[in-house]
């Protein structure tokens, strides 16, 4: 059962007969948004980019987006960069896979972006989420829709963190400016 979460909201990551999920994809989906021009609607590619910062005691440690696909560790890989998006019809456009089992100790959260990296605003974007799946089984575990656009070029969709002996999520949704996680980086860090 998926849960369609909130700005701010959190859930565990524990599966529903006691034991801890092992490994997880967050996937990013996004459309172009239609544009009238005069003679008519069109729609302009959007690059979007997923990446996902790795942080160990609020400092980041390592990143993987387009340009590093597999964390140092290779606990975390991203599937591979989509410069268009809307390709999966509503499925995932980029996703990055957390093998939640091989995160080394000392990483506590794990925080994922998406930004235009060709600068377009989000007002130029729709139908655009990120969500949660158990890697095991298929199974969407939460969602996080995007809604209303926005005049910003980047946003902090979710991070997942220790939680006990195992792991939540918490949905993040804040606006932010920038091309690239670098950018974004005054952004995250009041969310650790």
């Amino acid at each position: 059962m998926t849960v369609n979460m909130t700005k701010g909201q959190a859930i565990s990551l524990q599966k529903n007969d006691g034991g801890s999920l092992t490994a997880v994809r967050m996937g990013l989906g996004w459309q172009a948004a239609p544009r009238r021009g005069l003679f008519g609607s069109r729609t302009r590619e959007v690059d979007l980019d997923a990446s996902a910062v790795l942080f160990a005691d609020k400092q980041p440690v390592d990143v993987v987006f387009f340009r590093h696909l597999v964390s140092d560790d290779g606990s975390v890989r991203h599937t591979g960069d989509n410069l268009v998006g809307g390709v999966g019809q509503g499925g995932d456009d980029e996703a990055i896979l957390v093998d939640l089992a091989r995160i080394p100790v000392h990483i506590d959260q794990i925080v994922f972006t998406v930004n235009s990296f060709t600068g377009q605003t989000f007002q130029e974007v729709q139908n655009a989420f990120c969500r949660l799946v158990d890697e095991t089984n298929g199974q969407e575990l939460a969602r996080y829709t995007l809604a209303g656009g926005g005049a910003y070029t980047a946003q902090i969709m979710a991070k997942v963190h220790r939680s006990g002996p195992g792991w939540a999520m918490t949905a993040l949704g804040t606006p932010a400016n920038g091309r690239t996680f670098q950018d974004l980086m005054p952004a995250i860090l009041p969310h650790l």
